[in-house]
């Protein structure tokens, strides 16, 4: 089949009204000629020709462009997008609960990638569990859109554009994601489609081992093709969950300094160790070991309805709504099992890596310590809105006018229990007191322990782990919540002639994004010791044995007995039991964050783009210029400190006025950004094109970044003595990263629908965030540490010859203030250990500040534009079929390297920065359609990759180790309109695993499963 593209005038509106009725022009260019006018409909009906479509948008665009077509109206190659979108070169995923949701292109994140619903801006939030840290949970900062809010079945196409033009919306250095969905006019007449699966997930435990997902899409349009409507629905229910292991974080220390308190090393009794570290070298120890499950319910809603009016050959006017609900509970529970250090230790050994790990330890206590089996419930909402209008206008028979505007938002918002502002996530610390000893046992796959039980003194003396031995500590409810909103114009223009054309336009952009968070309201229940076992009602605490749920481990000698119960009811049941006036289920609305960050944008763009022949050889030109400029207004709502109290020599503590109103605090800022591109491509013969690209791409600073509420005030001495107070802050003055990108490929397509294709990439980008201090004062703050009262203080020390310093001063000021209690002055002052304890331990001698003391000058972190980078790579691709056997074959490998990693090594004290998401992946996807059968087998490799820096107190590293998944997918038609199809996801039941440093140093690892899905399909 050769796919024509030529058309009639007065067809040329309504194709440019589809042309133009996005800001992303589609890469399917449709090319005019005054010498056809004939029009070939191209309608993609199969795998085969899904995939030939894919490789003519490739073929035809100006600059990289890849695309994923629907197989049919209402059948997507993936049930997930994101999960087709891992099949394109230089395209990774990131995986949720087994499920793709976030992208990676050419080593550049979610945050710094564009998604677009039919060419418009679409918002991002994505809150999880009350940002508290734990697995999978998230803060309300992102601007990375989440794929798993979307369902597959109502979309036609989904483009990814790897270099820039003038005409596409800034925000995407790694690349610009366009998801289109099926407007009526594509495809006049009626047609519709229904479908049913019937869900099944391996990884289920409680829930319900298949759930249902229905869909149904109908287009629709009058016999004058001129007014249409579409609509579409899915709703997907899917239970699932997963047992897994996690480590909360790993303490870097250097063998052999006395300072490391409280570590490994703080015995000293040196036998206890094997395979020592040498002095100086970096070792590390693990704050504990857990095993957790989790319980998931996942409730996913899209629905969109699409109007389309031409009311002349010349005009189309279109307006579209999109939703998207994802409702979201979990339920988890875990065994955790603390290190506690010191003389406890009676063996440890390490491993033979740069930063010594150990891989056995062993503790015995003097009485006996806890085990956790903390009890958590997760619940949140996201919701996307989208509302656009689109006219198309072909003002003469050069000139296409285009106006299209659209206001979407995205909330994501807690929805768990609460009796005042949801929860996103309530946690309630139970535990058994009678752990005697512990081992634990580190390595590359699952880290195991046992323990030794002593109930006879903590416990109910019964000789047995059970129900009567577990207490309550801290329970705690969190709150977190993201909601962005844009509202979007655009007017644009197309001039064409012979031997081009010229695209020009204007958009303005308004955004605003408010996110919250509490700290976390934990109320004191039995507190850390667990002062009250065996309280918690009969029948509330179930037993669960890890042995029987982790079905690809062996966890060998531990012992891997917890409890379970309904996190809920057990919520109340401990308010019951400790109640208090203080205490009231839920969280109370203060927020530790309570942030606006608004960016309002205009820009203007123009290019021009030339087609013609070099030395015989046909050539597209394609250059362009868009300029933009931001505003950026960041709110905070602040209940900022008081001062700091002095409380003794190096012990301060700040202190904030009950009566203190939070206000807002607010910092504007604006940059502006001259953007060129340029496209040249080249057919060197019929069938090999070459490319070069060229384009300048921004991406902005991530929201939390852009906050302006500071926090963190403190200081471990006087200024007079050279000590420095420090805060942190962060930065709405940050610059967008800016990339200048390079691009030079080749490519041949040497027969129907098949390709072969090589290409390098390049990208050097400026404006990275890097951190730095500025010395700062917030709030007319003042230090009492260097006034007139500090200064006279130290004047007197001097005048009788002791030193000054912390100690002596502080004392002094506080003699200096007590006369009643020191009526000769400063020449009571003797220095004795008696004095200094009385004058630092006697209560209410404290320091707070008094008119004439100097404001205090905090040294701040903050966010700055202080790195740079380069990014390099090559993705290699080849798409064959084997003549008209039915069998066909893709195969594509990315190579994706940077400048800067993280070093292992490195001061465990000291941030680094470090390049994130780099890694080399490949697909290998076999196909086969032939007459009424259809079947496709995909394979996917992710290497291992830099995922996070600087996490927990040593600003460790976190890497995704190598991945690999293989899906599978069958369809027959049984009838020309009804087809049954089997698919299958993760069929050979690989896990995730992340780790610090080495491979013995765990972060999580997952024991999930494969998920299957049997359904049926029918199109009329």
């Amino acid at each position: 089949m050769k796919l024509q593209q030529h058309f009639n005038r007065s067809l040329l509106a309504k194709s440019l009204s589809v042309l133009l009725g996005t800001s992303v022009l589609p890469a399917l260019a449709q090319e005019t000629t005054d010498t056809e006018d004939s029009v070939e409909v191209i309608e993609v009906r199969g795998l085969k020709s899904s995939l030939a479509e894919s490789a003519f948008i490739k073929r035809s665009s100006v600059g990289v462009v890849d695309a994923i077509s629907a197989e049919d109206i209402g059948k997507f190659p993936d049930t997930n997008l994101a999960e087709s979108l891992q099949r394109i070169t230089g395209v990774s995923i990131n995986r949720t609960n087994g499920e793709g949701n976030e992208i990676t292109v050419r080593g550049f994140g979610g945050n710094n990638n564009m998604i677009t619903l039919n060419g418009r801006m679409m918002p991002a939030a994505q809150t999880y569990g009350g940002g508290s840290g734990g697995t999978n949970t998230r803060g309300g900062s992102t601007r990375a859109f989440d794929f798993a809010n979307l369902a597959s079945e109502g979309v036609r196409a989904v483009e990814v554009y790897k270099t820039s033009k003038a005409d596409i919306a800034t925000g995407g250095i790694g690349a610009t994601v366009n998801i289109k969905t099926a407007r009526p006019l594509d495809n006049p007449g009626l047609r519709a489609t229904i479908g049913a699966k019937a869900v099944h997930d391996t990884t289920n435990r409680v829930g319900d081992d298949v759930t249902p997902e229905v869909s149904g899409l109908i287009n629709w349009s009058n016999d004058d093709s001129n007014f249409g409507v579409s609509a579409a629905m899915t709703i997907q229910k899917r239970d699932s969950g997963y047992i897994g292991a996690t480590v909360n974080d790993w303490n870097i220390g250097t063998w052999g300094d006395p300072n490391d308190a409280d570590t490994i090393y703080n015995n000293p009794d040196m036998s206890v160790y094997e395979n020592a570290p040498e002095d100086g070298q970096l070792y590390a120890r693990p704050n504990d070991l857990r095993y957790e499950f989790s319980d998931t319910s996942r409730t996913r809603t899209n629905g969109q309805i699409s109007l389309q009016y031409a009311p002349s050959d010349t005009m189309m006017a279109s307006l579209d709504y999109f939703y998207a609900e994802n409702h979201v509970e979990e339920r988890l529970g875990q065994i955790g099992n603390w290190m506690q250090n010191g003389s406890n230790i009676t063996k440890v050994i390490f491993d033979d890596s740069p930063v010594a790990t150990p891989i056995y330890a062993a503790e015995t206590y003097n009485g006996t310590v806890d085990e956790g089996y903390e009890q958590a419930y997760r619940e949140q909402e996201n919701t996307l809105n989208s509302v656009g209008f689109n006219f198309n206008w072909l003002a003469t028979d050069n000139l296409v006018l285009n106006f299209d505007a659209h206001s979407s938002k995205m909330e994501s918002l807690p929805a768990g229990p609460s009796d005042n502002l949801a929860s996103g996530e309530l946690a309630v610390g139970i535990g058994s007191p009678t752990v005697a000893s512990r081992e634990w046992w580190f390595d590359p796959e699952l880290p195991t322990y046992r323990n030794v039980y002593d109930d006879t003194t903590r416990g109910n003396n019964n000789g047995v782990l059970d129900a009567g031995d577990v207490g309550s500590s801290i329970m705690r409810f969190r709150h977190a919540s993201q909601s962005t909103e844009i509202q979007q114009f655009k007017l644009d223009g197309k001039y064409m002639f012979d031997e081009g054309e010229v695209d020009f336009g204007i958009e303005s952009r308004a955004m605003e994004m408010t996110a919250r968070q509490t700290a976390g309201d934990n109320m004191t229940l039995g507190n850390w010791g667990i002062a009250n076992p065996g309280e918690y009602s009969e029948g509330l605490l179930q037993f669960i044995d890890y042995a029987n749920e982790f079905e690809d481990y062996d966890i060998g000698p531990s012992n891997g007995v917890g409890f379970e119960a309904d996190a809920i009811a057990m919520a109340r049941e401990s308010l019951a039991l400790y109640p208090s006036d203080a205490n009231f289920f839920g969280v109370s609305p203060v927020f530790s964050n309570n942030d606006i960050v608004e960016e309002d944008s205009l820009a203007a763009y123009f290019q021009v783009k030339l087609s013609g022949e070099l030395g015989g050889m046909p050539v597209n030109f394609l250059a362009g210029v868009r300029y933009e400029t931001t505003d950026v207004t960041s709110t905070s709502l602040v209940t900022p400190p008081s001062y700091l109290i002095w409380e003794n020599n190096n012990d301060f503590a700040s202190y904030t006025d009950p009566n203190t109103v939070p206000t807002p605090l607010s910092e504007e800022a604006d940059y502006d950004n001259l953007l060129p591109s340029l496209d040249f491509d080249i057919m060197l013969t019929d069938d090999i094109k070459g490319r070069f690209s060229y384009s300048k791409t921004i991406a902005r600073a991530p929201y939390g970044s852009l906050r302006v509420s500071p926090s963190g005030f403190g200081t471990r001495g006087s200024t007079l003595n050279g000590a420095q107070p420090t805060a942190s802050a962060s930065n709405p003055s940050l610059l967008p990263l800016e990339s200048d990108n390079f691009d030079l490929s080749i490519e041949y397509y040497y027969a129907e629908s098949s390709y072969a294709s090589a290409g390098f990439f390049e990208k050097r980008v400026a404006n990275f965030i890097g951190s730095g201090n500025e010395d700062r004062t917030f709030f007319g703050i003042q230090d009492q540490t260097i006034g007139p009262r500090a200064l006279a203080a130290a004047d007197a020390l001097r005048e009788q010859g002791f030193a000054v310093d912390d100690t002596s001063l502080f004392a002094m000021m506080v003699l200096l203030e007590h006369p009643e209690a020191f009526p000769n002055g400063a020449s009571d002052y003797t220095g004795s250990a008696d004095q200094i304890l009385r004058l630092g331990e006697t209560e209410g001698w404290d320091l707070i500040p008094e008119e004439g003391d100097p404001e205090m000058v905090f040294r701040t972190s903050l966010p700055q534009n202080n790195r740079e980078a380069k990014l390099y790579g090559w993705e290699f691709a080849v798409q064959h079929f084997f003549g008209d056997t039915g069998f066909g074959v893709q195969a594509n490998y990315t190579l994706v390297r940077g400048d800067v990693g993280f070093d292992n090594e490195s001061d465990p004290n000291t941030s680094q920065f470090a390049l994130v998401g780099l890694s080399d992946t490949a697909n290998l996807v076999l196909v086969y359609e032939k007459d009424d059968l259809t079947a496709r087998v995909a394979y996917n490799w992710r290497d291992e990759f830099l995922n996070r820096v600087n996490v927990g107190g040593s600003n460790n590293p976190g890497y995704i180790e190598a991945y690999s998944q293989i899906d599978m997918n069958i369809s027959y038609n049984l009838t020309e309109n009804l087809n049954v199809f089997f698919e299958g996801i993760n069929i050979t039941d690989e896990d995730p695993r992340e780790h610090a440093r080495n491979e013995n140093q765990l972060w999580y690892m997952l024991d999930i499963g494969a998920r299957y899905n049997l359904g049926a399909r029918y199109t009329f």
